[in-house]
Order: structure tokens, then C-alpha cells, then sequence
């Protein structure tokens, strides 16, 4: 299949963007600089220039594409409003085609809010913190956009081995000898996947394009800051110590996107496993590298 990927270069999307390389699949990805178009270039995939904010530089790329996977994000406050113009622009290339335009969006875990003893599924309600709420209306119009087959990703917590991902805060402290910051509570759960699984889960339901509606991604439930703390420690030779800091000093500090990782969260897979035969190979984050 020929896939277009927005956000093929960053943390996770050089990750599925490899991926899809792999599975003998046609990438073209979409890049603003020289540095990221080598970067795909590397990966094996064709950099197609132009700016995610501009949707008129790429839309041309969207001819004759069978997939189109949405990874990308600016980032900064306006964020929700280029997310949403790029929707524009895939639901208005999905007109007049003869088939229906496959298109993997990306949600995440925190559109379910704080779940505390719960574990969220794809049926449970969508709670998302404000900071990120834009990602629901534009998942929403996915889904209901017409002759689109829309698959929305809800990735985990995401850790890897080049530079830890959702781990890299602590790490960074840990190394230095630091006190590591713990953003909520010692007791707060993240759900976690590693993001190699995680790539594999968006080459699975780009090559099954009937499969549509939400779809969560999660090796482990919830893991407890604690347990996560405790395993960095021990790789580091670190003391262990650590300060908490509440939700309201670190949205203050780190802006309100800052709230997530605060959020007691559990969340499930079962969706992916039982459609597309997913299984994380990395079922635990103490059998990983980070």
C-alpha cells in the first residue's frame, strides 16, 4: 500500500514509520526540513516537503494514497486549530474517490481522563483534559467524515530506548543524582506500551482498513509511578528520593498539556487483540531498554 504519515520523524512516527517499511509498504512522509527529510530518507520512506500548518503544501500528496496516518502536532497553542485544518484537508481529498481513504488518527489514553480504579475500553466515556479536548472533535469528524474508513489510535504511555520517552524526565534526574520530580502522586498509575509494539499496532490496522472506530494500545494497564521510580533507581544507582509536585504547580510551570501525566489511569487493549491479533512483545517496561 502507498501510506502517507504526518509525523513520520518524530519520537513515535520514525518508530512506525520504520514499521511500515518493513511490512513492504510505499511511505511518503511529510517534512519541513533537510534534517527530517534525510531522517526518512534513512528510514526508507519518501520525503515529501512541505508544513503541516499549510495544509495546500501537501495536499497533493494525498493522490493516489491508500492510507493516511495522522502523528503529527505542533505542539504550541495552536495546536488544535492545525490539527483541524489538516482534518479539512483529508476529508476534502476523500471526495470523489472510488474507494474510502483509509485514515489512522492518534488520541491517547488522556482523552479518557482520570479512570482511578477503572479501566478504561473503547466503550468507556471519553473524559479529555482540556488541554488535548481538540483531539476528540477532530476524531469525531474522522469518523463520521464521508467514504472515509477511520481507525483512532489511543496510545498508552509511550517509553522506548533513544532517550526513555514518558521516562525521560526521571532518567534525565536520576543520572544527575537528583531528587526525581513525581508529577501527581508516588501512587499514580500510567498504562504503558512500548513504542516498537506500538508501531506494529498501527501497521496492523493500516493493512485491515474494515476495521474502524477507537482502538486502544496498552501493554500494561497501569503501573504505578512508585514501580516505575523504584526500577530507574536501580539502574542509575540512585537514592530513590524524590519530591512530589501537585497537578496545579506543574500545569503552571510546564503548561496545561502537564496535567496528563498526573492523571490516575488504567487502560486496556482487548480490541486490538481480538480483531487484529496484536500482542505487545514487550509485556513488561523492566524487560526493556530505556
Amino acid at each position: 500500500m502507498k501510506i502517507l504519515i504526518l509525523g513520520g520523524t518524530g519520537s513515535i512516527g520514525s518508530a512506525v514509520t520504520a514499521e511500515l517499511v518493513l511490512g513492504s509498504h510505499e511511505v511518503v512522509g511529510l517534512c519541513r526540513s533537510e534534517a527530517s527529510a534525510q531522517k526518512l530518507v534513512a528510514l526508507g520512506a519518501r520525503p515529501w516537503r512541505g508544513d503541516l500548518c499549510q495544509p495546500e503544501t501537501w495536499q497533493a500528496a494525498l493522490e493516489g494514497i491508500d492510507v493516511v496516518i495522522q502523528l503529527a502536532s505542533t505542539f504550541g497553542p495552536d495546536m488544535g486549530e492545525v490539527d483541524a485544518q489538516a482534518v479539512t484537508a483529508i476529508l476534502e481529498a476523500a471526495r470523489g474517490r472510488s474507494q474510502p481513504l483509509r485514515v489512522l488518527y492518534t488520541g491517547g489514553c488522556w482523552l479518557y481522563g482520570e479512570t482511578g480504579d477503572l479501566t478504561a475500553s473503547e466503550t468507556s466515556p471519553q473524559r479529555p483534559i482540556p488541554a488535548f479536548s481538540w483531539m476528540q472533535d477532530s476524531a469525531n469528524r474522522l469518523l463520521q467524515g464521508s467514504n472515509i474508513a477511520c481507525g483512532v489510535i489511543h496510545p498508552a504511555m509511550v517509553y522506548h530506548e533513544d532517550g526513555g520517552g514518558v521516562f525521560s524526565r526521571m532518567l534525565s534526574q536520576a543520572a544527575s543524582g537528583l531528587p526525581v520530580e513525581v508529577w501527581g502522586s508516588i501512587s499514580t498509575r500510567w498504562p504503558l506500551v512500548h513504542r516498537r509494539d506500538l508501531a506494529r499496532a498501527y501497521r496492523m490496522l493500516a493493512e485491515q482498513p474494515e476495521l474502524t472506530g477507537h482502538f486502544n494500545v496498552s501493554a500494561q494497564t497501569g503501573v504505578a509511578v512508585r514501580e516505575i521510580l523504584g526500577e530507574i533507581s536501580s539502574r542509575y544507582a540512585h537514592d530513590g528520593s524524590y519530591v512530589v509536585r501537585n497537578r496545579k504547580h506543574v500545569m503552571f510551570k510546564y503548561g496545561d498539556w502537564a496535567e496528563g501525566p498526573t492523571l490516575d489511569q488504567q487502560m486496556r487493549a482487548d480490541k486490538i487483540q481480538a480483531f487484529c491479533g496484536w500482542r505487545p512483545e514487550i509485556r513488561d517496561f523492566t524487560q526493556a531498554e530505556f
